[in-house]
């Protein structure tokens, strides 16, 4: 057997179902043997992407995505995306070639050391030397790269070892990570800060979306009456439509969630990683913070909490809920006129009819046309704010955000893998112009596999986010305008179908029929963020009155 052909099996063993990528002559025989496999290679436009759609599907699924580069340049093509799911918490594993390692004829054309430009951005980098290391390497991966808490792990395969004959093929067999729980101690002093508070808030974050901790998490706030807000990348681990729920930290500090946030005597943090902007700081008040995690908190001068309960998260707070009384943080009052302003303010331009549109009304048009487990996937550009703030999530990863790395241009990869995965569901992808355009060719990949997929283009012909930090700064307009394709028939030179909207009230009425038709379609909105400024602050002011 050859080792190529080992390797790939030792990946069917992991259960791979999908192989993102671009081969090169370094990985030909890595590619042979994945099309003798039950391995689905998807071939993408861009290696970025490739690495995009890998980090999306261990977002969904828990089980590490694979990407495939070869040496040089499609490596180091790989490397935003990679930060991406290191900084996200996304199980990836990384697959790129190599020139011969024993006997080279091409000097040192295209030959970079990936292994050691890998290592700062991955868990874990390795250089295939012998075809037998193969399978114990290819377990050790995922493993790693699945384990909490989740990253990339990145595998080096050389041209001349993937060709190498290998006598023992067996591979090692999958094993179920077992995570540990919190000791009785620390269970213990959790409960009782917790019993003390008066003004106890829930916070959910990014580490708590997995699956197996929404119901633990979703009893303990049935039983407890406890408020709670998340993160943006904790959205949709509890619903937003219940009545504990008091919004999502997405804006400045001064924001709506923030004013009850710093009125709170405790705040019991569940699954918040410091990777994504705090939604608080700790500045040695009264006010306590409770650390629920798989792993410690790393301490920073934002962020010290006095108790920590380490171990799996659902475990915890089963075990926390059992022993705390029930309704014990019924009493929501101290934030009733918050919670009120707050609602107020979201939904007070959801009928706003000016046009361009206003990206509130925007947010909620698409929350009345995607249902309940639609998948929105949002790039990164001021649209993700006013998302992350409005729009209302029923159901895990169902809002798919990058708070972390927060790049531009994953918006549309990260759809189509959305797509590929749940072809019967709605899959959204909401990009501004520019990000939109980093990845643009991939509409090519969409079209190709038939996806069913539609992409709503906020169009402000320039980089929107930074042009309101500009104006926060009250510096000159300058720098950051641009020219865009015609994108109604940018798409249908891919074989997509292009709409363009003219008014407020065709956005509906768009999307409704882009999702019966099926297959992949753009929708062209003039959207209108002159009002970014000014609505955040009007909304801001309301706190100093």
């Amino acid at each position: 057997m050859k080792a190529s052909d080992l390797f790939v099996k030792a990946l069917e063993n992991e259960g791979v179902e999908y192989i993102f990528g671009i081969p090169g002559e370094e990985n030909l025989d890595f590619l042979d043997s994945i099309r003798k496999s039950s391995i689905k290679f998807i071939l993408t436009r861009h290696e970025q992407a490739a690495a995009f759609m890998a980090a999306t599907y261990g977002r969904l699924t828990g089980r590490a995505g694979v990407c495939l580069s070869t040496l040089g340049p499609g490596a180091t093509n790989l490397v935003t995306a990679i930060a991406y799911a290191q900084l996200g918490a996304m199980p990836m594993v990384v697959i790129t070639g190599q020139k011969p390692i024993k006997a080279g004829l091409q000097g040192k054309f295209q030959i970079l050391d990936i292994v050691a430009m890998m290592r700062p951005l991955v868990k874990d980098t390795d250089q295939i030397v012998y075809g037998r290391q193969i399978p114990a390497l290819v377990r050790g991966a995922f493993r790693i790269a699945e384990e909490e808490r989740p990253g990339a792990v990145h595998l080096e395969l050389p041209e001349d070892i993937a060709r190498e004959e290998v006598e023992n093929e067996s591979v090692f067999p999958r094993q179920t990570i077992h995570r540990l729980f919190a000791t009785d101690k620390s269970i213990s002093k959790a409960t009782k800060v917790i019993e003390s508070a008066k003004r106890p808030l829930l916070l959910v974050g990014a580490g708590a979306n997995r699956k197996h901790i929404r119901q633990p998490l979703s009893d303990f706030v049935n039983k407890t009456g406890i408020l709670f807000f998340n993160t943006q990348m904790g959205k949709g681990v509890l619903s937003g439509a219940i009545d504990n729920f008091i919004g999502t930290a997405a804006f400045s500090s001064n924001d709506y969630v923030h004013e009850a946030i710093k009125k709170a005597d405790l705040i019991i943090n569940v699954g918040h990683d410091i990777v994504e902007k705090p939604p608080f700081l700790m500045n040695g008040g009264d006010q306590k913070v409770i650390h629920i995690n798989f792993h410690s908190a790393e301490i920073k001068d934002i962020y010290y909490p006095q108790v920590e309960v380490i171990g799996d998260i659902g475990n915890s707070i089963t075990r926390l809920g059992e022993d705390l009384d029930t309704c014990f943080a019924c009493n929501t009052h101290w934030v009733d006129e918050i919670r009120q302003r707050t609602k107020s303010a979201i939904h007070s331009l959801d009928d706003d009819n000016s046009f361009p549109m206003l990206p509130q009304r925007v947010v909620a048009d698409v929350r009345k046309v995607m249902k309940s487990d639609g998948i929105v996937s949002l790039d990164n550009g001021m649209f993700k704010l006013w998302f992350a703030r409005h729009y209302h999530t029923h159901q895990p990863n169902t809002l798919l955000l990058d708070n972390a790395l927060a790049t531009m241009g994953a918006g549309l990869p990260v759809a189509i893998a959305c797509s590929l995965m749940h072809p019967d569901r709605q899959v959204l992808g909401v990009c501004g112009d520019g990000g939109f355009m980093m990845n643009s060719q991939e509409l090519e990949t969409a079209t190709r596999l038939n996806l069913n997929l539609v992409v709503l283009i906020f169009n402000d012909n320039g980089y929107g986010m930074i042009k309101w930090k500009q104006a926060a700064q009250e510096l000159v307009d300058f720098g950051l305008d641009f020219n865009n394709p015609d994108f109604v028939k940018y798409a249908e030179s891919y074989g997509a179908a292009g709409h363009r909207i003219y008014s407020s009230d065709e956005l509906i009425p768009t999307m409704e029929k882009a999702f019966k038709e099926g297959g992949v379609h753009i929708i062209d909105l003039p959207i209108d963020y002159s009002q970014n400024t000014k609505t955040l602050l009007d909304d801001l002011k309301q706190f100093d009155n």
